[in-house]
């Protein structure tokens, strides 16, 4: 999928949708607490299950996709907080840097001849400065970084989550905490492996690396702008107390308004995130940066295979999700729709059935066709007598005037 395809679905149509439609349906599930939990659950556990799949992508554009997928996990937790402008704003900020990291990652591919595996890029800095400058905005805004745009509505989420003191909403808080953690590992991971490391790739390739046009640059400063500022400048305007830019479009229950709360949560609270995420990123740096032959090691491990494997293929939900549902449909779409609907019933009484009994009883009545006087007349003979009995039902002939007709036409037929 092109780059700029990738970015529009994944900054401003697939996000969109979901979250604008519980959003819209505030009214409906302010008053349907259970569902509402279950909101939070699934959007907790999708933001750790993204950020832990990305961790150990290989394809440039995926580790980007599976943080769309992480971000819209916290969108999702907000609207089971209740809080639906929290994650409406947060939606707004995803957005920009969410188009400008996809963005980057075209130019990058473009710089690298097609090439998306970052394993084989590496010290595309020098070669790509002005691309590893607006990725890195686009990075450090993904991961939350203090006073751009992802900080201002991502630790509010997890703010509001904490300040609700549910058992649900305290496992969405710890889950989207260690998601943090996740996404700024896995973003210091993409820039080290494809900006920061020395050379991996092909040598023509590496020589040949260019920056893209003014045409591809042009969109990355622009967007580079509300990535940094946008979440600075809108955040009273959106999720301010007391604030009415929403109306009616968003409606919240006066008994699950926690945005007080989260205002005064001990700082501790608010400070946990922002370590995570300092510490996902450090920690990335360094394995990367001085413990590469520990990885290695590790990974060639009998665990460490194991959990490798785990994660970079997704905690084997395509496996399952193929052998236990997509092949079992299939199976019970060849067996009953193919076989008995299609091959059978339709085309039993189709046209393949109608041709099938024209061609045997045409096949059986030219058996009939023997050449010979005498059996075409007895076959004339119990044809008549049939006709005539059932003239017996209709016009209600006489047993001995029936007689009487057969012995004349048996005369006639000797004649």
């Amino acid at each position: 999928m092109p780059t700029p395809v990738s970015a529009l679905i994944h900054a401003a149509t697939m996000v969109t949708a979901g979250v604008f439609l519980i959003a819209r349906c505030s009214p409906i599930f302010e008053y349907a607490p259970i569902t509402l939990s279950i909101v939070t659950c699934i959007g907790g556990i999708t933001a750790f299950f993204a950020a832990t799949t990305g961790l150990l992508q290989n394809d440039l554009k995926k580790v980007i996709a599976y943080s769309t997928c992480s971000q819209l996990g916290y969108m999702i937790f907000a609207c089971g907080v209740s809080n639906y402008a929290v994650a409406i704003f947060h939606l707004a900020n995803h957005a920009f840097f969410k188009a400008l990291l996809f963005l980057g990652a075209g130019s990058v591919i473009h710089g690298v001849a097609d090439e998306q595996d970052m394993r084989k890029m590496g010290g595309l800095r020098r070669l790509l400065p002005f691309t590893y400058a607006m990725m890195l905005i686009g990075s450090l805004a993904l991961m939350g970084f203090p006073f751009l745009t992802g900080f201002y509505s991502k630790d509010v989420i997890l703010e509001v989550a904490f300040a609700k003191y549910s058992s649900i909403s305290q496992f969405a808080y710890w889950l989207g905490t260690l998601a943090a953690f996740c996404t700024a590992f896995y973003s210091m991971r993409l820039l080290y492996l494809t900006f920061l490391t020395n050379p991996n790739g092909k040598r023509v390739i590496i020589e040949n690396a260019h920056e893209s046009g003014w045409k591809m640059m042009l969109p990355l400063a622009i967007l580079a702008v509300p990535s940094i500022f946008i979440g600075y400048l809108t955040k009273d305007l959106f999720i301010g107390l007391g604030t009415d830019f929403w109306g009616a479009s968003l409606y919240q229950n006066p008994f699950t308004f926690q945005m007080i709360d989260a205002e005064f949560l001990p700082h501790i609270y608010k400070l946990i995130p922002l370590f995570f995420s300092f510490s996902g990123a450090i920690l990335a740096y360094l394995f990367y940066t001085f413990g590469q032959e520990t990885l290695y090691s590790w990974k060639v491990s009998k665990k460490g295979k194991l959990l490798y494997s785990f994660l970079n293929r997704k905690w084997y939900i395509d496996r399952i999700y193929n052998e236990f549902i997509s092949q079992k449909v299939l199976k019970l779409g060849f067996d009953f729709t193919y076989k008995a609907v299609d091959r059978g019933i339709i085309e039993t009484f189709g046209p393949f059935g109608i041709t099938n009994n024209l061609k045997d009883n045409a096949n059986k009545l030219q058996n009939i066709q023997s050449g010979y006087l005498y059996h075409y007349t007895f076959l004339i003979l119990i044809g008549a007598t049939l006709f005539l009995f059932s003239l017996t039902f209709l016009v209600k002939i006489s047993a001995l005037n029936f007689i009487i007709f057969l012995f004349i036409i048996f005369l006639l037929l000797i004649k």
